[in-house]
């Protein structure tokens, strides 16, 4: 305006041309373990969002630098130019601080809206937020998407780096779209299991789990469960990775190996002898996560949004309906069968025994084609399923499903119950002498 230059002539200041804003490190701060309400509070910066702002709106005769990757950039041109910035790259600047700016109130709303900002404050009934302002930074460009002809990229969700944004590549080649989903798939499976545990993943569905004394033992176990789909899987333990583990995997070719820490000679070993092998330390606590997980789908037209299947079993609240109780193997081979269907496509019968998969059946558009796939997997890979258990990610709609992992010998099944059908299924629990429990929370996996 006429009156502020005048103004800057009166007082002998020159133009500001360049302004160049570092904010306070508002993220970085609150991804910090243990920071308090008052420490992140104290690094929501106020002036330098003005400034930026101010700038940016006349990007026409000002230039405003918000990153030090923008640095090197801005240098060479000023020297090219004899001290001047050109219009178009006035504008993409412009562009780049309203983007950060936009991206640091979004980072402050969203810590905000967690119980992190307020301990005291009771969960909202509405864990989702209304409006959804998504903002993430482009962590990793992939090689591709989901097929060859589609771009990919993985984006890091703002606040303390969970899962999969807190990954560390340790050796092998880029990452792809598909291992990220099947990454994520047995990131998640993993974190629902006690004690030393392996997990195999393909095509998101579980294919091989195992519990042990040690690691080294469960993934021997967990290989067994299918020794021929776990050749391009993803594989997976919840402790150190040492050697029994890097023995348990000879001769065979996997995607991604990963693990909360590495002995050093087995990382030697692995970037010895699996060249292709894409290793990543990543923590496998799931006390680490945050409270509220929200996970984000896109559908034609829009996004779907919806609180993270956290649920674990409720002890009190289970129900045995049949004649038959569960003896104390059964349940605990219960609980563990049940937490490994709540990771498999729908429809998902699992037959395990206390500390393996025997036979998974996912994905089928009805119940009684996954309980027959379970069982002749098992079969198939010389798996016993005489005394195993059998647990279904919802309730049976007809007794055929449970009659199939009956006669194949199961003698327990979990489910959510809940069907028109559920006398049918249980009478036919009881015609067979199984033990049926009741959990009353079902886990479609679409």
């Amino acid at each position: 305006m006429p009156a502020h230059l005048e103004a800057l002539a009166r007082h002998g200041i020159p133009p500001i041309d360049l302004v160049v804003v570092a904010l306070y490190p508002f993220e970085a701060t609150v991804a910090k373990p243990g920071v308090t309400p008052a420490e992140a509070i104290e690094q929501i910066d106020v002036g330098g969002p003005t400034m930026i702002r101010a700038a940016a709106k006349n990007h026409a005769a000002v230039a405003v630098v918000t990153d030090p990757s923008q640095y090197a950039g801005v240098l060479a041109e000023l020297r090219a130019g004899g001290g001047a910035l050109g219009d178009a790259t006035r504008a993409r600047l412009a562009q780049e601080a309203f983007r950060r700016t936009a991206q640091y109130d979004a980072a402050i709303a969203a810590w905000m809206r967690s119980p992190r900002a307020v301990p005291a404050a009771p969960a909202a009934p509405d864990e989702l937020p209304h409006p959804l302002r998504l903002e993430a930074e482009r962590a990793l460009t992939l090689r591709y998407g989901e097929n060859p002809h589609q771009a990919g990229a993985f984006y890091r969700t703002p606040g303390p780096a969970v899962g999969l944004g807190a990954m560390r590549q340790l050796h092998g080649p880029e990452l792809g779209y598909n291992n990220l989903l099947d990454f994520s798939a047995a990131l998640g499976l993993l974190l629902e299991l006690e004690g030393p545990a392996a997990v195999v993943i393909k095509h998101t569905n579980p294919c091989g789990v195992a519990l042990g004394p040690t690691v080294g033992s469960a993934m021997e176990k967990a290989k067994a469960c299918d020794p021929v789909s776990i050749y391009g899987g993803i594989v997976g333990v919840n402790g150190t990775l040492d050697m029994a583990v890097v023995r348990a995997l000879a001769g065979i070719f996997v995607e991604i190996l990963f693990a909360p820490a590495y002995a050093p000679d087995a990382l030697e070993e692995l970037r010895r002898t699996k060249k292709k092998c894409r290793v990543f330390e990543v923590p496998c606590d799931r006390a680490a996560l945050p409270q509220h997980l929200a996970e984000y789908r896109s559908v034609l037209g829009g996004l779907l949004a919806q609180s993270a299947d956290l649920a674990d079993l409720d002890e009190a609240s289970l129900r045995t309906v049949s004649r038959r109780a569960p003896t104390p193997a059964e349940r605990e081979a219960l609980r563990f069968a049940w937490r490994v269907a709540k990771h498999a496509k729908s429809n998902a019968i699992v037959l395990t025994t206390r500390d393996q998969v025997v036979g998974v059946g996912a994905g089928q558009m009805n119940r009684v084609d996954s309980a027959r796939i379970a069982v002749m997997r098992a079969h198939e890979v010389g798996l016993e399923t005489r005394d195993t258990v059998c647990a279904s990610d919802a309730f049976f709609p007809f007794r055929d499903g449970l009659d199939v992992v009956a006669e194949a010998g199961a003698t327990a099944v979990i489910h959510p119950g809940g069907s028109l059908r559920d006398e049918e299924v249980i009478k036919a629990a009881d015609e067979r002498d199984m033990a049926m429990v009741l959990t009353g929370i079902r886990h479609f996996r679409h």
